[in-house]
């Protein structure tokens, strides 16, 4: 009984996350930037190129470093 009752919640989540992300992926992109864009050339977006790996190499940092920490505890 409990193991239907968690696979039954588990699939009632899935679903409510698809139904939830469905909407955003059906919008459409939005239209380029009025000012210069396209008239000699495409331009860069203004504001620069934003650095992508923000925090991500922080955070895969710590994962080696949690991971790390659990193997060590584990082996003693």
């Amino acid at each position: 009984m409990k193991r239907t009752t968690y696979f039954l919640l588990n699939l009632l989540f899935i679903f409510a996350l698809l139904a939830i992300s469905n909407p955003i992926a059906a919008q459409e992109p939005p239209h380029p930037p009025a000012a210069g864009h396209g008239a000699t050339g495409n331009q860069p977006p203004p504001g620069g190129g934003a650095p992508i790996d923000g925090g991500l190499s922080v955070l895969i940092a710590l994962g080696v470093a949690y991971g790390t920490r659990k193997v060590l505890k584990a082996r003693e």
